[in-house]
């Protein structure tokens, strides 16, 4: 079921007196599931505006977006500004005559590219708003345990995640789903949640609320923000419960993924944690010594083992943990 903040559900949808246009902007796969839902509703979608082609894979060939694939494969036309202030890219971006503005997983706008369609510009975030603030919400909410999140569209203004709530919808978090699940089952709901915001705005249905005015007040609940991960974020401390290992590990996977140093009799590597169970073992010896029982692999944290069940070597590809034992020339010692 949709909220909204007004406490009603618009079901019916008056006839719309013109062709509104929408400027859709997105860079990666999960901003695709809207556009696409755009298209099947009938909206016109006069452009797209993603991030430039950048070389990727070995041969470092130039890659388009995900968004821009798609809108490349529908006839739409592709905007690709490297500065959105340029006074080139203003000009064209006014030509289009659109009357309201989509992001979904882009770059933030300046003031006065967001100002500029009559009907305003909406974003969709990955999070219930005000939680949750920043560019990786989803990884956030699962590496702290919650147990549900959201998605919100809100209108944009001068600060990032701010705006005018328009509406949003729960989704449960699995106790072991990892960022990558969420994020797919998001995608579907945010696409849901766009529709819905659209046919709003354009039969004049909206009723947005202050982040400030939302129950439970801003007053009586601490704010957990969602900053962007950077490498130096994602190595595992065994001296951490259990749990919380469990969650670090499963809120960074797959991408960027959690690491941990591991030594062995032949040197120390690096390996990336992908998968994990918790286990009810109480450790015994120092956080991040091993048992290793046949295709087993525990963990000492410093209250349980956590038993890893997926990792990824340095230079290569994901694999079962009995596969990564397997291939060891020396004996695991300890992950630290």
């Amino acid at each position: 079921m949709f909220s909204l903040y007004n406490g009603n559900v618009i079901l019916k949808y008056g006839k719309m007196e013109k062709e509104y246009s929408i400027i859709y902007m997105g860079t990666p796969e999960f901003a695709v599931e809207p556009l696409k839902k755009l298209l099947e509703n009938s909206y016109k979608v006069a452009a797209v505006v993603t991030v430039a082609d950048k070389p990727a894979g070995r041969g470092l060939k130039l890659q388009a977006s995900p968004v821009k694939q798609f809108a490349t494969e529908h006839n739409i036309p592709v905007l690709q500004p490297d500065k959105l202030k340029d006074p080139v890219f203003i000009e064209e971006i006014k030509s289009y005559n659109a009357d309201l503005f989509i992001v979904v997983a882009f770059r933030k706008l300046p003031d006065v590219i967001w100002k500029l369609p009559p009907m305003g510009c909406f974003n969709l975030h990955g999070s219930l708003l005000p939680q949750y603030r920043g560019a990786a919400p989803i990884n956030h909410a699962i590496i702290n345990g919650e147990t549900t999140t959201g998605v919100t569209t809100f209108f944009l203004n001068e600060e990032i995640d701010t705006g005018k709530v328009i509406m949003q919808k729960e989704i449960p978090i699995g106790p072991d789903e990892t960022a990558g699940e969420l994020h797919d089952r998001m995608m579907v709901t945010g696409a849901e949640v766009v529709i819905e915001t659209v046919k709003m705005i354009f039969t004049n249905e909206v009723k947005a609320v202050e982040q400030s005015d939302m129950t439970p007040s801003l007053k009586d609940i601490p704010l957990k923000s969602a900053p962007k991960i950077f490498r130096n974020d994602c190595r595992i401390n065994w001296d951490n419960k259990a749990s919380d290992v469990h969650n670090f590990i499963r809120g960074l996977s797959p991408y960027p993924g959690s690491y941990s140093m591991v030594t062995a009799e032949n040197g120390e590597s690096e390996l990336k944690v992908l998968k994990s169970t918790l286990t009810t073992i109480p450790s015994v010896g120092q956080p991040g010594s091993l048992q290793i029982e046949k295709s087993k692999l525990l963990v000492a944290c410093n209250d349980f083992y956590i038993r890893i069940d997926s990792v990824q070597p340095a230079g290569k590809r994901p694999m079962p943990v009995a596969d990564f034992l397997n291939g060891q020339r020396g004996n695991l010692t300890s992950f630290r």
